[in-house]
């Protein structure tokens, strides 16, 4: 289980947590500290944030919560989503998400804090936090659909396929599945023969002018799983969950 980097002008992270990339607590501040290197390098112009295996990932790893006695593990989790999120947010160069098979949960946080998104035909983008008694980055997928919708998929869980995505233009390109990387690296090369101090200047100049302080916004969020945690709806969604 690990988070890759690639360096390079078009550097690429890589999350690997089989098998659904449903990170841990240490893997979100993993991936937070290597977003965070390679847009600290000079030489990076672009971040292609992607992932192995089934999906692109599957959210908070609900089962480490389980297994750990009070809320040590959620309290780390919670941390560790801000730090990953923020991550992307604040990285000084665009970051382009390369999304396959499902984006869920700490998913959409990621999605949704990207400049860009490439996409599998087949990838579903969903919030099932309310099924698992927890809220959080409703922020990240106001970001990706209109208001209303959000909320339908808050309230009820439901999924949108990657082609309704796309007519939104939350998501700029469909690939195969095949062809995904190639797609992101297309894409990215595209941003990276632009001069690179105005690149870095668009995306900090694009960032303050943020309707919504997108950091401060999710740590609210995570008020109210912490609230649901104290009051002991967190701990009964989690173990249907895991039953």
């Amino acid at each position: 289980m690990a988070v890759h980097l690639r360096p390079g002008p078009i550097a690429e992270v890589v999350i690997d947590f089989p098998p659904v990339n449903a990170l841990p607590a240490a893997g979100w501040l993993t991936l937070a500290e290597t977003l965070t290197t390679a847009g600290a390098d000079p030489a990076t112009r672009v971040v292609v944030l992607s992932a192995e295996g089934r999906g692109f990932c599957a959210g908070v790893d609900i089962k480490e919560m389980r297994r750990t006695p009070g809320h040590t593990a959620l309290l780390a989790a919670n941390h560790g989503c801000a730090a990953a999120f923020a991550a992307v947010y604040d990285c000084p160069v665009p970051v382009i998400a390369a999304i396959h098979g499902f984006c869920l949960g700490g998913g959409i946080g990621l999605a949704g804090n990207a400049d860009l998104i490439v996409a599998t035909a087949d990838a579903t983008f969903g919030l099932p936090e309310v099924d698992r008694g927890a809220l959080g980055a409703a922020t990240h997928l106001s970001r990706l659909v209109p208001q209303h919708l959000m909320r339908t998929m808050v309230y009820t869980c439901r999924a949108l396929t990657a082609e309704q995505l796309h007519a939104w233009g939350s998501i700029t390109e469909i690939s195969e599945t095949s062809r995904l990387r190639q797609t992101a690296l297309r894409l990215a090369e595209e941003i990276a023969a632009k001069d690179p101090v105005v690149i870095r200047r668009a995306k900090e100049s694009l960032n303050a002018i943020d309707p919504v302080d997108v950091k401060r916004s999710y740590r609210l969020e995570q008020g109210f799983t912490f609230e649901l945690n104290l009051n002991g709806a967190g701990d009964r969604a989690r173990e249907r969950f895991g039953a």
